[in-house]
């Protein structure tokens, strides 16, 4: 197998890791959008053991936690370990009009899906206008004759 060594690129990497101040929680990328009446958190956590995510609310703070523990094997030599391992963390604050109660998760395919409906007091509806003039259907009906 062939492979590509960029001597430099190997040096910043290693750098990083050395230099790297953050020895906490790594972050994980997510998309969020609304689909009607609730929103979608879909997060990418490739080789995670499912039972490791943690999703927990406090109040209006979601936090989601998982970890992925290092893969270790006796006798072999890495030539490339890019994937980080340890815990990742991902917090959100959320707005008064969410139904806390009825939030959901999935896992499939290294990506979580977190399901938070809306509360039916935020969804948004219609508002009827009164009037206060009659309407046409209440006013008495007049009838007009023809001009001789």
């Amino acid at each position: 197998m062939a492979m590509y060594f960029d001597p430099f690129e190997a040096i910043d990497r290693v750098a990083g890791q050395l230099l790297d101040q953050r020895q906490g929680p790594r972050q994980m990328p997510m998309d969020l959008y609304r689909d009607g009446d609730h929103y979608v958190l879909n997060a990418d956590l490739p080789g995670i053991d499912p039972g490791s995510v943690d999703i927990d609310v406090d109040g209006q703070l979601l936090t989601i936690r998982a970890e992925r523990t290092p893969r270790s094997q006796d006798g072999v030599k890495w030539i490339a370990r890019e994937r980080s391992a340890g815990s990742f963390l991902r917090q959100f604050t959320l707005g008064q009009g969410i139904e806390t109660s009825g939030i959901s998760a999935s896992y499939e395919n290294g990506v979580l899906s977190v399901v938070i409906p809306v509360a039916e007091k935020a969804k948004p509806r219609k508002i009827e206008v009164q009037t206060s003039t009659p309407a046409a259907s209440d006013a008495p009906a007049v009838e007009s004759t023809p001009a001789a």
